[in-house]
């Protein structure tokens, strides 16, 4: 992209009181970028929305643009990817909402407009129920063709279903409340490494933005646009990932959520979704397939397993095998009977398996199969 244009283009995003919708209202009125910061106060405060106080902040634009200028240094450094509103390689999904960022800026491996995006959120207080809501979703969709995985890398359900998706070899992205600059929360940058592999990571903030509380409420218009459905896995009876569920439904997404018991407080969300009939209930992976209709494609799964199967010790696949004969799980002493390995030597496979995310393990000694039949 040409260095004066960008500059211009990010200078508009740092002007006070310069909205996304605002300035874009200001450039197709003066018709370009550079025309923006080149235009007489007395010609900008004319401007509808404008007025003297905004249009002073505009003719006073030396520190914006030098600002844009260490930016560009930044992202040139870094090979960030940018997308403007107004250029072809915006994503499509995100450039219909009518409160769309005037830019993005991104590390990624993978497009924003060539896939089937799914948007996966949740509680920052997710239990083992969301979070193995979270393995057997991304276990399955790993079967549908030219899919990606959107959350937000908060804790939670967020990093629980970006972990899955790697885990599965399914690509995903993180929409980030800070630059590009830094990983928030810190303990997940090992995580965002390896989305980088093949999703990767997106924002609308320049770098040295701090992650503010406003920040996260404002990123979360950004999953639910590039999303083509939004996934409640788990939630209170407020917090982001119903934001996230309410944008969905504005910008004519289907929203989906996961039923929890009454009385789970990290089930209140949801149930209030499908209740209030803003997101369709959904059991499974499957009844969310079927209801976007993603169901009509040659599988995957069978392929995976051989591959999968081939990696295993003799033992481990009698194990997997036996397993996952018992949908509701099976306890460790039953399967040593069954597999007729004896308990020592079965424990220690076991914890391997689990280490491969083959199988994993239930308070009281229950195991079930991760990779549905």
């Amino acid at each position: 992209m040409n260095h004066d244009l960008l500059k211009f283009r990010i200078g508009i995003t740092l002007i006070n009181g310069i909205g996304n919708n605002l300035a874009k209202n200001l450039i197709a009125y003066l018709g370009n970028e550079e025309a923006v910061f080149k235009e007489k106060k007395k010609n900008l405060s004319r401007i509808p929305g404008i007025g003297d106080t905004l249009a002073k902040g505009i003719v006073n634009h030396k520190e914006a643009l030098l600002r844009a200028e260490q930016e560009i240094e930044f992202i040139q450094k870094n090979n960030i990817q940018c997308f403007y509103y107004a250029d072809k390689n915006y994503p499509f999904r995100l450039k219909e909402c009518p409160d769309a960022p005037l830019m993005l800026f991104a590390k990624c491996a993978h497009g924003l407009n060539d896939a089937k995006f799914v948007g996966i959120v949740g509680t920052r207080n997710a239990t083992d129920y969301g979070k193995e809501i979270c393995r057997n979703m991304a276990s399955v969709l790993a079967s549908v063709p030219n899919l990606v995985v959107i959350s937000g890398l908060a804790y939670g359900i967020d990093v629980a279903a970006h972990k899955a998706a790697l885990d599965f070899n399914v690509p995903t992205i993180g929409v980030i409340a800070h630059g590009l600059d830094a990983i928030y929360p810190s303990a997940h940058r090992s995580i965002a490494v390896r989305m980088l592999e093949k999703g990767g990571l997106v924002t609308e903030y320049l770098s040295k933005t701090n992650p503010d509380r406003q920040n996260f409420v404002q990123r979360n218009r950004i999953i639910a646009g590039l999303s083509d459905a939004v996934v409640v896995v788990e939630s209170a009876q407020k917090g982001g990932a119903l934001i996230t569920a309410e944008l969905a439904n504005d910008y004519n997404r289907d929203v989906f959520a996961f039923p929890g018991r009454i009385n789970d407080e990290w089930s209140k969300g949801c149930n209030a979704l499908i209740k209030n009939n803003r997101a369709s209930l959904i059991e499974s992976p499957n009844d969310f397939i079927k209801q976007m209709g993603w169901d009509n494609f040659p599988s995957k799964t069978q392929q995976v397993q051989t591959e999968l199967f081939t990696e295993l010790s003799e033992n481990e696949l009698k194990i997997y095998t036996s397993v996952r004969k018992y949908p509701d799980g099976i306890h460790v002493n039953e399967l040593s009977v069954v597999s007729a390995i004896p308990y020592s030597k079965l424990t220690a496979l076991l914890l391997q398996m689990e280490f491969k995310a083959l199988v994993k393990c239930f308070p009281g000694g229950i195991y079930k199969a991760i990779i549905p039949g």
